[in-house]
């Protein structure tokens, strides 16, 4: 078992023996907040705790580890440990440290056991279709072939031994975009665990959440949920306490060509953006898996998604499809 998840089974059993203990006097618990931009969004924490000043430096060290991932991980950030992946990796191994190197283990093999649905080496495809710092563009037939070409799991080698990755050719590159957020979400959370936090709502851009315990006098943290195609309206609330909720979306960046949407979520083994899905919201023990999952229940669709859950406990669903009265919604439990 890897670093990350031996991070995240630490996480989910300090959060189930939290369920357990006795709910603290609301009276006592005062509301603290922060937020921060970083990954390209707005991180913001919602906690209560009684002393309010050791709370408050607590969400700000959270924030903290949201930046220091960031730094490690960020496909943008020139000077970063990824970044240099992507410059130096076709060239030969690089050498990588064990955290980003268990990570980008763990993405691979969600790659893997979704035949591709989830697929980190899609960077390509997004550059071709004009999503990279971009609000997108039809590529054009030359263009595509040449993304497909340099995309794909095979293209990357790990040598666990050496903890050193390399592409098997030019134009291969690594984007964690898809799951590193919801990464750094669980690291936040730990810290205000480790911080004696017992209720907050971390959210990484409302797409990535995490309900930890619940506020006062109330049974569960609620959710709002935006309708998918009016981003004014809220479609409906969920519940949630202890759990992470993520969300894919095509509302999220798109462009239209025709009256056809193209969205920025790919199929990476059809070279596409997928069709056919508004929006996916997973329920899952830590914002890793969601993240994950959320991309591949995207791509695979509602049955294939159905029976890819049945191998991931404690993992629920909802699809968001378009229909004639605008959107329908699909529980898959």
């Amino acid at each position: 078992m890897g670093t990350i998840e031996r991070a995240n089974r630490a996480v989910v059993v300090l959060i189930v023996a939290l369920a357990c203990a006795a709910l603290v006097s609301a009276p006592s618990l005062q509301k603290i907040e922060a937020s921060r931009m970083s990954m390209a969004c707005l991180y913001s924490i919602v906690a209560y705790a009684e002393q309010p000043g050791e709370a408050q430096r607590t969400l700000e060290r959270a924030l903290d580890e949201v930046d220091r991932i960031d730094r490690l991980m960020s496909h943008y950030r020139e000077d970063s440990p990824l970044s240099r992946i992507n410059r130096e990796a076709a060239r030969g191994p690089v050498h990588v440290d064990r955290e980003l190197f268990d990570f980008i283990s763990l993405a691979l093999k969600y790659g893997a056991e979704s035949d591709g649905a989830f697929d980190v080496t899609v960077g390509p495809l997004m550059r071709a279709w004009g999503f990279f710092r971009g609000e997108g563009r039809f590529p054009t037939g030359a263009e595509l072939t040449r993304a497909r070409s340099a995309t794909g799991l095979a293209h990357v080698i790990l040598d666990p031994s050496a903890h050193t990755i390399r592409f098997d050719r030019e134009g291969v590159e690594i984007d964690l975009g898809g799951i590193a957020k919801g990464y750094a979400v669980d690291r936040a959370v730990t810290l205000l665990i480790q911080g004696g936090i017992r209720s907050a709502l971390v959210s990484a851009g409302g797409s990535t959440i995490y309900a930890l315990g619940q506020p006062p006098d109330r049974p569960h943290w609620e959710v709002a949920i935006q309708d998918p195609l009016d981003s004014l309206r809220v479609a409906f609330e969920v519940p949630l306490k202890n759990r992470a909720l993520s969300i894919s979306g095509v509302s999220e960046k798109f462009f239209e060509i025709d009256g056809v949407r193209y969205s920025h979520i790919m199929d990476p083994r059809t070279g596409r953006p997928v069709d056919g899905v508004l929006s996916v919201i997973v329920r899952a023990p830590d914002g890793t898996a969601g993240d994950a999952i959320d991309n591949v229940l995207f791509v695979q669709g509602v049955e294939r998604g159905r029976a890819y859950l049945r191998r991931h406990r404690g993992v629920d669903a909802t699809f968001l499809l378009p229909d004639a009265n605008g959107w329908k919604r699909v529980e898959i439990p």
